[in-house]
């Protein structure tokens, strides 16, 4: 008997229906249109985790920095900018000066604190110590009480004693708002501390046990 004229068509171009989808045909069994979608789908939830990954990771190191940043604006005189990070520091002491509508807090980096610990006068080369000021206001929930209101300023003595040869060693920046302030209030610095401070490498601030 002769074979219908379908099956001679099949058979000359490449076989049946199902041998030619193997060989990437027009025509898919149902099972590799399935693991075809299983692959997609698997290639798709991968590259949506990588992006995730990735603007998470872009997120907490813009906040970081945002929260870390210092500044390149100097000082007059000193050229003293505000250090990366001095918010991080090691707190030295509480400080409050009569007259001064003021609470203060001092802070040292890794060479201060050391310096400060280990009794080491002079300070050395590199220490730099922050003093960080806020208005004293009275407090809504608690009479007689105070608190930080809005910050007043930011002020730095850098350890430098070959670039402050003049100044006892000590560069000095006051900021406000991240400002510097003007050069008449710099050049008032080192005479205050070396009038009050010079048994104490010109530093006021005494280490709070």
């Amino acid at each position: 008997m002769s074979r219908p004229q379908g099956e001679k068509t099949r058979r000359r171009f490449g076989g049946t229906t199902s041998a030619r989808s193997a060989m990437g045909g027009e025509c898919e069994s149902p099972s590799r249109r399935a693991w075809t979608e299983s692959i997609s789908s698997m290639k798709l939830t991968r590259l949506a985790l990588f992006m995730a990954a990735m603007m998470s990771s872009a997120f907490a190191t813009i906040s970081l920095a945002s929260d870390d940043a210092g500044t390149e604006v100097a000082s007059p005189i000193y050229g003293i900018t505000i250090p990366k990070g001095y918010r991080h520091w090691e707190l030295v002491a509480p400080s409050h000066v009569p007259g001064f509508d003021e609470l203060r807090a001092i802070l040292g980096n890794e060479l201060a604190i050391k310096a400060y610990r280990d009794g080491t006068l002079p300070f050395p080369d590199g220490t730099v110590i922050a003093k960080l000021s806020w208005k004293h206001v009275p407090s809504t929930e608690f009479n007689g009480v105070f608190s930080p209101g809005p910050a007043t300023s930011v002020q730095f003595m850098v350890k430098d004693p070959k670039k402050y040869a003049s100044t006892g060693g000590w560069g000095f920046g006051k900021f406000i708002d991240g400002k510097p302030t003007g050069e008449e209030e710099h050049k008032a610095c080192f005479a205050c501390h070396e009038a009050h401070a010079h048994g104490h490498d010109f530093v006021f601030t005494h280490f709070a046990p």
